[in-house]
């Protein structure tokens, strides 16, 4: 056993090869298809989704991310009142709308 040891301590090993830009390379690509494929998409969804938040208005239709069907009666600071049938009325925040429908969404789930 110590022959294995003793020989494998006595081989020196080669320089690598190329200077760290080369080694530095894949890193940095890997950095850029992260970049491009997870962070800047996520991005460009977090700006609508903020335009859309901050164009919303009374008598826009609209659902929460709770999923909720509603009309907006009042637009807030950060807070948005929802109309959600007759007499059911609920205060959601700003950022709890999903998305906006277009208008008779709610007509038409009946």
């Amino acid at each position: 056993m110590d022959f294995l040891i003793a020989s494998a301590m006595a081989q020196d090993g080669a320089p690598p090869q190329g200077g760290t830009l080369a080694s530095l390379i894949p890193l940095i690509l890997i950095v850029v298809i992260f970049w491009f494929l997870l962070i800047r998409p996520q991005m460009k969804r977090n700006k609508q989704h903020r335009e859309m938040v901050s164009a919303l208005s009374a008598g826009d239709e609209i659902i929460t991310s709770g999923g909720m069907l509603g009309k907006i009666t009042h637009v807030g600071d950060s807070f948005v009142t929802v109309k959600l049938a007759d007499s059911v009325e609920i205060k959601v925040q700003k950022h709890a709308v999903a998305q906006v429908v277009p208008k008779g969404t709610i007509d038409a789930a009946g």
